[in-house]
């Protein structure tokens, strides 16, 4: 039996147009936008999953999927709690703390912002994967740039270094199936609607 999922980052906010890491901010003009434009595009799914944030739940609602109930909001999917740098900007960080910056780059064990470690957030993102019940069914997640890069990494088992190699924007979709006991990366990366992964997916 096959589980396909496709992971469906969620649509831009002003964090995303700026480039700060994100707060719980709402969709921007364009994303929510974009967001009504691909609007059916994903259909008869099984199960719809989103993460806790407000970006998700709009994007989830713009894209006509069945993410009313309370049930279909999942903390594995919530993004990379980045703890004090929440609301501040790469160009922030380079000048005020260096080093602190470096290291959360180039050691996914650290976590130098006192929140979210990328070993931690693949650990959680997995446990979800593993967690998914057995196929046939499809299943969609909207959810955040750093959990897709997560699960792609986790499924072609590539070392967390690589993390900040895949290039993940708004509203892009990433498919995965399941299938023999194992995971497997269908595509990744493409736009729900063109021009919609314009800008710096963080």
């Amino acid at each position: 039996m096959t589980i396909r999922l496709v992971l469906v980052t969620h649509a831009s906010t002003s964090a995303t147009q700026d480039a700060r890491f994100p707060a719980d901010e709402s969709l921007d003009a364009r994303g929510a936008g974009l967001a009504a434009d691909a609007s059916g595009a994903l259909r008869r799914m099984d199960q719809v999953f989103r993460g806790p944030e407000a970006r998700c739940a709009e994007t989830a609602a713009a894209l006509g999927l069945p993410a009313s109930a309370s049930a279909s909001a999942s903390a594995a999917l919530a993004d990379l709690d980045l703890g004090a740098w929440r609301g501040r900007t790469l160009a922030d960080l380079e000048s005020e703390r260096p080093a602190e910056l470096l290291s959360w780059l180039t050691d996914p064990d650290s976590a130098p912002h006192g929140g979210e470690s990328l070993g931690a957030l693949t650990e959680r993102v997995s446990a979800w994967l593993d967690a998914l019940p057995p196929g046939p069914s499809r299943i969609a997640a909207v959810t955040h740039p750093a959990v897709v890069r997560a699960a792609v990494l986790r499924v072609i088992g590539a070392p967390l270094t690589c993390f900040w190699r895949l290039d993940t924007g708004p509203l892009t979709q990433t498919w995965l199936s399941h299938h023999g006991g194992r995971w497997q990366l269908r595509e990744t990366g493409h736009p729900l609607v063109r021009s919609a992964s314009d800008g710096l997916g963080l």
